[in-house]
């Protein structure tokens, strides 16, 4: 029974897969069947509709033509023996699935935020439950299309093409460079275009005109909800869809080389799939765990997420011991710690990031009192606050490290001990994202109820259901912050299976040559400098390009508010469309070249310094990209809600001194928590997945 199972893997993940999007189809139907509420509501949401996706067209026609150029270049080095001809194709249907997924959660999440609206108006239980079924949809659609993805090519590698286990998992790796690829793109772009709104609609609005939030005199309110959108729900999408995809061909990469010798690769294989399998339907069972009462408190409703989360991480958990002990026996117990040290390592990142980012606990409550001595005061507050979150996140992945490598070395099996090693620090990984449908759920909501409290606003419902939506998008940012903290996370762990593997890649161009790393050779050290220094330049590019992006909405508010006459007494409407088309514009043009750093560098790096001065770089990059990613994210959530934390009334209120102080701190955050810092868990990976892409030039063709 066994080995028919195995050597029919494919069908179990493809079987989960159709689970996974038949719950999201399920969910879509829930949402759709919900009320839209009244007509100026309908009106609205349209709006918002047809601005993100004008933009997500926009957006992936300028894609199209980096994809093109990419599948040449790669289909040039497959002719020229440096690449398998399965390597483009795979290249293009990992962006394409990664697309997908953000399209399909922005296209739900566009139709939910009125609906999460009027539900709102009826109890704060109902307008989660909407909510909730829309970030669903987006969780469901990123594991059904990863797990779909990988069945399609595992059963095409084996039943058509008849490939070894270990041809099958190199192809395997090279479409997440596709996935990642996309995922930076729509991260990227939409991150670009999501803040360049919010800083427009914020500083002229709030700041200088002195407008409650999303009113619809604003001219760039529009354009601040299509961001959410494209931003938060279709970037975010895409850059998940690749963490999950990632950490798992990495790990059945590894797995296939690491137990090789001792027969047991398609156990190695199957385990990291059979896990994600389990975790889609654990996921399922869980979302209906997600409710709350009404008068719920912020503890309340994080409470009812966390019924949902835990019951999948505590039952995938369960079965994993099963999966192992079936698959390897007993003997293997050390592949089960490593997978337990990956989930509570997710548990754990999730709690540091609620701690510092939630405006229940001290770090956000202090950046708020910061308020009471001026901007400057709640600025520097924040910085240092996102710089004390990353202690935590560290010494847990370290840990969780360590012990993966360690006890996965214990297992009774002639391979090399670090070899095995490095499969259990990926198999960490896998831990981590094994429940990402309902983890991810209830990240993806957020926006969703975020637009609900504009829409509320913009249609003129009673204060209560601002109040609720208010509720539901507050919990929003914690949760989206620790869904950003698994990714990470993720990214820090998947990072080292991929350095793993681009060895092993070069080893075999190089044919069976020693490589030998040593922290003193020139080109390792530069390497690592060159690595280290990465991050920050992505980071400067993007801040840059939400800067000069901003300054064109900030300017075109202004003029809004100065020449239409009566638009600030509510007697004519402002140009939604200009602002909505000034951020559409920008963010396509200041996507490239952050996008191109991530793939060009490694490339560079190697023609010059070697395949040792990628290892140098890929290291330095990993490490200082991981702490960089946190400190930016947890800064701009806590920023965000200590600024909801004074809207609730305390240091004074809306439109005190101290609340306009903490606007220019969330203006400021972001970006921060937006744009640069989620983008850069895709590119530690992104480098990675380039390297092992064009490990054979990099072999063969360096300078030194």
């Amino acid at each position: 029974m066994q080995e028919y199972l195995l050597s029919h893997l494919y069908w179990i993940s493809l079987a989960a897969s159709i689970v996974a999007l038949l719950f999201a189809y399920s969910q879509t139907r829930i949402v759709l069947s919900s009320n839209e509420g009244t007509d100026r509501m309908k009106e609205i949401s349209q709006f918002i509709r047809t601005g993100a996706s004008a933009f997500l067209k926009r957006q992936y026609r300028t894609v199209i033509i980096f994809f093109a150029v990419m599948f040449v270049v790669l289909c040039a080095m497959a002719a020229g023996h440096k690449l398998t001809w399965y390597v483009p194709f795979a290249f293009i249907t990992g962006g394409f699935f990664s697309g997908m997924s953000g399209y399909i959660g922005m296209s739900i999440a566009t139709r939910a935020n009125d609906r999460t609206a009027c539900a709102a108006q009826e109890s704060l239980n109902k307008g989660l439950r909407v909510a909730f079924s829309a970030g669903s949809v987006m969780g469901f659609t990123v594991v059904g299309l990863g797990l779909l993805d990988i069945s399609l090519w595992y059963a095409l590698l084996d039943l058509v093409f008849h490939e070894s286990l270990e041809n099958i998992t190199a192809a395997m790796v090279t479409f997440g460079m596709g996935a990642s690829s996309m995922a930076l793109f729509a991260r990227v772009g939409g991150g670009i275009f999501t803040k360049a709104a919010d800083v427009g609609a914020d500083l002229v609005g709030k700041v200088e005109a002195g407008i409650p939030e999303d009113d619809p005199r604003n001219p760039a309110v529009i354009a601040d909800n299509v961001g959410d959108n494209v931003g938060d729900v279709a970037g975010m999408g895409a850059d998940l869809y690749e963490s999950y995809v990632g950490s798992m061909v990495a790990t059945c990469a590894l797995g296939a080389i690491a137990f090789l010798s001792s027969g047991l690769g398609v156990k190695s294989v199957a385990l990291p799939l059979l896990m994600a399998a389990v975790g889609v339907i654990f996921s399922v069972i869980g979302s209906y765990f997600v409710q709350t009462k009404e008068g719920a408190s912020q503890k309340n409703l994080l409470a009812a997420l966390r019924r949902g989360t835990n019951f999948s991480a505590i039952a995938t958990a369960v079965f994993s011991f099963i999966l192992v002990w079936w698959l390897f026996g007993i003997e293997f117990y050390g592949l089960y710690i490593a997978i337990i040290a990956g989930l509570l390592a997710g548990v754990l990142i999730g709690l540091c990031t609620e701690y510092y980012t939630s405006d229940t606990y001290k770090p956000t409550q202090k950046i708020a009192q910061s308020s009471e001595t001026g901007t400057a005061t709640l600025i520097i507050s924040g910085l240092g606050t996102g710089m004390a979150s990353t202690t935590l996140p560290i010494i847990i992945v370290g840990t969780a490290t360590i012990v993966a490598y360690y006890c996965s070395g214990l297992c009774p099996v002639d391979a090399a001990k670090s070899s095995i090693g490095l499969y259990g620090i990926s198999l960490a990984a896998v831990g981590m994202l094994s429940t990402l449908g309902i983890t991810l759920a209830t990240d993806a909501y957020g926006p969703v109820a975020d637009n609900a409290g504009g829409i509320a606003e913009m249609a003129g419902l009673p204060p209560e259901v601002r109040e609720r939506t208010d509720a539901l998008d507050s919990l929003g940012n914690t949760t989206a912050a620790t869904g950003k903290g698994f990714a990470i996370g993720s990214a820090g762990m998947t990072a080292l299976a991929l350095i793993a593997n681009f060895k092993e890649k070069l080893l075999f161009y190089m044919g069976g040559e020693e490589l030998r790393l040593d922290l003193l050779d020139p080109r390792v050290l530069v390497g690592l400098f060159i690595g280290a220094c990465l991050p920050f330049l992505f980071s400067a590019l993007t801040m840059g390009a939400v800067n000069r992006a901003a300054q064109s909405v900030v300017v075109e508010v202004r003029r809004q508010f100065r020449e239409i006459k009566g638009l600030m007494e509510g007697k004519s409407n402002p140009d939604y469309a200009r602002c909505v088309d000034l951020c559409s514009k920008a963010s396509l043009k200041e996507m490239v070249l952050p996008a191109m750093v991530g793939i060009l560098a490694p490339i560079a790096t190697g023609l010059v310094l070697g395949g040792l001065g990628v290892v140098g770089m890929l290291c330095g990059a990993t490490v200082s990209g991981f702490i960089m990613a946190i400190f930016m994210a947890n800064s701009g959530g806590a920023w965000d809600n200590a600024k909801k934390f004074i809207e609730a009334g305390n240091f004074g209120g809306k439109g005190s001194d101290n609340h306009k102080a903490a606007v220019v701190g969330d203006t400021i955050g972001d970006p921060f928590k937006d744009t640069s810092g989620p983008s850069i868990n895709i590119l530690i990976k992104l480098v990675s997945m380039v390297s092992i892409v064009f490990a054979g030039l990099i072999a063969t063709v360096s300078i030194l």
